[in-house]
């Protein structure tokens, strides 16, 4: 590679958005497309794997190991914060759940003067990506990129955890997509023909030989070059120049794109006069408006081989059906894990699900990372619409470093209500008969807990995240927007962001849908088209 190259779009991440956008703006063969990676290409059994989650968590080849500074509300702990990092960025890690969100999320966006980001404006946006296994209705398409399909592989634990819900009185719901997202059932996945289908499957590798596009693994950005108040191009950690003749494209999610913001001078002067960096553009908003989904889980012990589990033996016999997943396409390496679920209403919930299950059917601790023998499920339950609010900010001017994450988590008490409420109506389904049946013990909590003041105590002592962090980069026209309707940054020409960052409120449930469907409306934006073409959809896969 030369000291620069140059390019008409310049993606900075190569993660579920930056996927899309590559895709699409490499359509017309007149621009010249660069989508930059700072990880790895996505080569390894594991992603295309399901099963292979459980490794790349807690692994590093893929997976930037962030960590948040100790939470006050949760005992003054550290929680591990894991990003994707290779092509297809979270959605190559992620548990491949398909949950879009309420239309009223998106309606509140546009009623927060986002004209164009409602329901009736997005909804089409999902359709263009949708590639449903189950066909098209009003709701659903069977023709987009990204392949929607039910779980091949689904454990009896699985089975006996609706049951258990219904009788807990939560009713059945087979599509979370549909016109009603509240009751529980088992997830439809990104998956095609047992693979996990990541935004690098669906949108990058059928389009990767398209002369006009140059994609470039391992190229970590170090900042924007900025040219007065316009965004030429960016510079890598190795003191490479890619330079952009139309625009920059900030896809690097809601912790790194930030993090490259302030690095290039863009947000708070006060900050980034404390690291010695010129401010190119005071904007307050830059990191701040951090939000989350925090989960708290309850595992169970069973005393049945109904579940997967982390002992060496069964791991062997799942391995040795590796030619079954890898010839037919089907088995228990198919598998997700988290394979039902479902939403429910606290008291505070204004009359939409504010609450959200994921059943995992194996005993999971500390994120893969503490691995105990046995068989056994993990019953998680998340807040779904967090008031509380953080930040991302530097720990130094070295763009090699990690930046700060301050998430705040349990700091409005609305927040610890529904975590309350939602420990509770798991625990409640986790003691009804369909899954009593199975357990041989309570393995986390290791006994039922009655008062709410030793609910409130587990839930500070173990609560996690559950990798939904969105918003800071927020889209809107008040003092803390940092981009418009439009997603340019404002006061800064020649650069925009298309990513988690720029939800102006977390969305009610699994985050990579909507921001494949996000970034599907950026190009629309970015190329100054009206309106989804269908067609777009020959484009996206003309390379089996």
């Amino acid at each position: 590679m030369s000291t620069h190259m140059v390019f008409d779009y310049v993606i900075v991440g190569a993660g579920s958005a930056g996927c899309v956008l590559a895709n699409r703006l490499s359509a017309d063969e007149q621009h010249r497309v660069c989508l930059l990676e700072a990880g790895p290409p996505d080569r390894s059994p594991l992603i295309s794997m399901p099963l292979g989650i459980g490794m790349l968590l807690s692994g590093t080849d893929y997976n930037l190991h962030h960590y948040t500074e100790p939470q006050q509300g949760l005992n003054k702990r550290r929680l591990f914060w894991p990003r994707g990092r290779t092509l297809g960025g979270s959605s190559a890690i992620n548990a491949m759940v398909y949950i879009r969100g309420q239309g009223e999320d998106y309606d509140a966006w546009e009623n927060a003067g986002n004209a164009g980001w409602g329901w009736r404006d997005i909804l089409p946006y999902f359709l263009l990506s949708e590639g449903n296994e189950r066909g098209s209705d009003a709701q659903h398409s069977g023709y987009g990129p990204l392949t929607v399909s039910d779980l091949k592989w689904k454990t009896e634990s699985g089975h006996a955890f609706l049951r258990a819900a219904q009788s807990a009185g939560h009713r059945a719901n087979n599509d979370f997509n549909g016109s009603q997202q509240s009751g529980v059932g088992f997830y439809q996945v990104t998956q095609r023909r047992g693979r996990r289908c990541s935004a690098a499957a669906a949108y990058l590798h059928p389009i990767k030989k398209r002369p006009n596009l140059r994609v470039l693994t391992r190229s970590p950005v170090a900042r924007l070059i900025l040219r007065g108040d316009r965004a030429v191009g960016v510079e890598l950690l190795s003191g490479k120049k890619i330079l952009a003749n139309k625009e920059v494209l900030l896809c690097a999610g809601a912790i790194q794109t930030p993090h490259l913001l302030l690095l290039s001078g863009i947000g708070p002067h006060e900050e980034l006069r404390k690291f010695d960096i010129l401010t190119q553009n005071h904007l307050p908003g830059v990191g701040k408006n951090l939000q989350d989904h925090l989960d708290i889980s309850q595992v169970v012990e069973t005393s049945d081989p109904v579940t997967f589990s982390n002992d060496l033996w069964a791991r062997v016999k799942h391995a040795v059906r590796t030619p079954e997943w890898f010839f037919l396409n089907r088995g228990p390496l198919t598998s997700n894990v988290a394979e039902a679920g479902g939403f429910a209403s606290s008291t505070l919930a204004n009359g939409r699900p504010d609450i959200q299950f994921h059943f995992t059917a194996v005993p999971s601790f500390d994120h893969g990372f503490n691995k105990q023998p046995g068989y056994g499920y993990t019953l998680h339950a998340c807040a779904l619409r967090p008031k509380s609010r953080g930040e991302i900010t530097l720990n130094t001017e070295d763009p090699k470093a990690l930046p700060s994450i301050q998430p705040n988590y349990l700091s409005e008490p609305e927040d610890m209500q529904v975590m309350l409420e939602s420990f509770e109506m798991a625990q409640d389904i986790i003691h009804q008969e369909d899954l009593q049946r199975y357990q041989k013990r309570l393995w986390l909590p290791e006994q039922k807990l009655s008062s709410k003041a030793s609910i409130k105590h587990y839930i500070r002592q173990h609560a996690e995240t559950i990798y939904h962090p969105v918003g800071t980069c927020k889209m809107g026209n008040d003092d803390l927007a940092v981009v418009d309707a439009e997603l340019k940054v404002h006061g800064v020409d020649g650069l925009r962001v298309v990513d988690a960052s720029i939800m102006p409120a977390l969305i009610s449930g699994n985050t990579n849908a909507p921001v494949i469907a996000i970034a599907e409306k950026a190009a629309d934006l970015i190329l100054q088209r009206t309106s989804p073409s269908m067609m777009k959809n020959t484009q996206a896969q003309e390379v089996e």
